[in-house]
């Protein structure tokens, strides 16, 4: 079986040998061919190498031309730095020689420059705010510019600021009217005729109004002011030459702007708050059973005059009427009798002719009594106040204090009218009754004397 084995193993080496044999014969001629193009391929490549090496030579040499004429152009550029370096230095040192030649020429001119500079600056902010501006804008400007100046100040320029000054203080001692836009409360602008007093005060038909200088435009007061400034009036219906009185804000609007954050009576009143408006209801009771009372009083007093004149026909629509019909129905009685009878009958009358007197009375004390109340709810609200707020602010507490003291005044003005009211009353009521017992004592001593005749 060995045998066997080797004889194909020896038969099939054969084989491969014979075809290999065979092959290399056939190829050799590829190979040739491969060989001649690849001698062929060098050449060529040899040629492009050479010709890349010749551009990359040429290139070498125009970079190194460019980056010897970029030294070149660097080195003059250095070259021409240090020239100006010293060029500018030799300038500033010229400019200050200059300077000081400017100086010295400008001697004493050169101190006024600086009295008009320090003066014009100065005159900016009152000139701005004048009220002259308002009427005659754009004053500042000139002023402005001459404060800025650098250089000396021209003719014109020194002309234009005493202009300036003169112009302020003509202007401040005349009373002028003038057409300006005015900014109304509610946002409108409109139109209207100025009058300007001085240099304190602007008026329209409407009232004061005030400059704003921040803004350049007129504006009103929030609130007019009354009583004597009330004058706005009277200067606009004066005539040229003609003097009206007129209340001048020297402080142009400041105090008038104070004014407007005054209360009046009506919002004084408004802070006393419940407790007030008790007190007031209070005042308006009392005052109004004084009136129907004394109405009453005076009444029945004319009814007893005219029953004194007619006492023997006794009628019973007033006191001493009716007093006079118990004396007729008791006649036949003895003295003591008839003047307890008399007694009864003024004892009923009293009542009714001392009517609401004591209400008053009544009323007359609560008053007060209630304006202390609210001195003590105010306090405790400022103590609360002070409590979550501090004493920072005391716009804070003023609201409170306002309430301590408004209803402390209320009470005290509810209480004295009270009192003199209650006092009128009751003196009218004491009188009635002086005459009923006058009266009552007048019969009772006739009904004496004819019994004893």
């Amino acid at each position: 079986m060995k045998k066997l084995f080797k004889g194909f193993a020896v038969a099939a080496a054969l084989t491969v040998s014979a075809g290999a044999a065979l092959n290399a014969h056939a190829n050799t001629e590829a190979l040739d061919k491969i060989l001649e193009q690849v001698k062929q391929n060098r050449i060529s490549e040899g040629k492009i190498n050479q010709q890349r090496e010749q551009e990359f030579l040429s290139d070498r040499a125009d970079k190194q031309a460019l980056l010897n004429k970029a030294k070149r152009e660097l080195a003059a550029e250095k070259a021409r730095g240090e020239r100006l370096n010293e060029q500018f230095k030799q300038n500033e040192i010229t400019l200050a020689e200059k300077e000081v030649e400017l100086e010295n020429a400008k001697g004493t001119l050169g101190e006024m420059f600086g009295v008009v500079r320090r003066s014009a600056a100065d005159a900016i902010g009152s000139i701005e705010a004048s009220l002259v501006s308002a009427e005659k804008p754009g004053r500042a400007e000139v002023l402005r510019s001459l404060a800025e100046a650098k250089e000396l100040p021209t003719t014109r320029e020194l002309e234009d600021l005493w202009i300036a000054f003169q112009t302020e203080m003509t202007e401040s001692a005349k009373v002028s009217k003038f057409e300006s836009e005015v900014s109304e409360l509610n946002g409108d602008v409109n139109v209207k005729e100025v009058t300007r007093v001085g240099n304190f005060n602007l008026v329209t038909k409407d009232g004061y109004v005030i400059y704003d200088a921040e803004n350049k435009q007129i504006v009103p007061l929030g609130k007019q002011p009354s009583g004597e400034l009330a004058g706005v009036d009277r200067l606009i219906a004066a005539s040229a030459g003609e003097y009206v009185k007129f209340a001048v804000d020297p402080t142009r609007g400041s105090l008038l702007q104070l004014n407007t954050q005054r209360a009046t009576m009506e919002e004084r009143w408004h802070q006393g708050d419940t407790v007030g408006y008790i007190i007031t209801v209070l005042l308006i009771l009392g005052a109004l059973i004084a009136v129907v009372r004394m109405l009453d009083l005076v009444i029945v007093s004319g009814k007893i005059k005219a029953q004194i004149k007619n006492a023997n026909n006794p009628n019973s629509n007033n006191p001493l009427g009716r007093i006079l019909k118990v004396y007729h129905d008791n006649k036949d009685q003895d003295v003591e009798n008839l003047e307890l009878k008399l007694d009864e009958a003024i004892l009923r009358e009293t009542p009714r002719i001392e009517m609401g007197v004591n209400i008053i009375k009544i009323l007359a004390a609560i008053a007060p009594l209630l304006g202390l109340l609210g001195t003590v709810v105010g306090m405790i609200l400022t103590f609360e106040s002070i409590t979550l707020y501090g004493t920072g602010d005391p716009k804070i507490m003023a609201g409170n204090i306002s309430l301590a003291l408004v209803t402390t005044a209320l009470g005290l003005i509810a209480a004295l009218p009270l009192i003199l009211l209650h006092a009128i009353v009751a003196g009218r009521s004491k009188a009635v009754l002086h005459i009923l017992d006058e009266q009552s004592a007048g019969i009772v001593a006739a009904h004496a004397e004819k019994e004893k005749a």
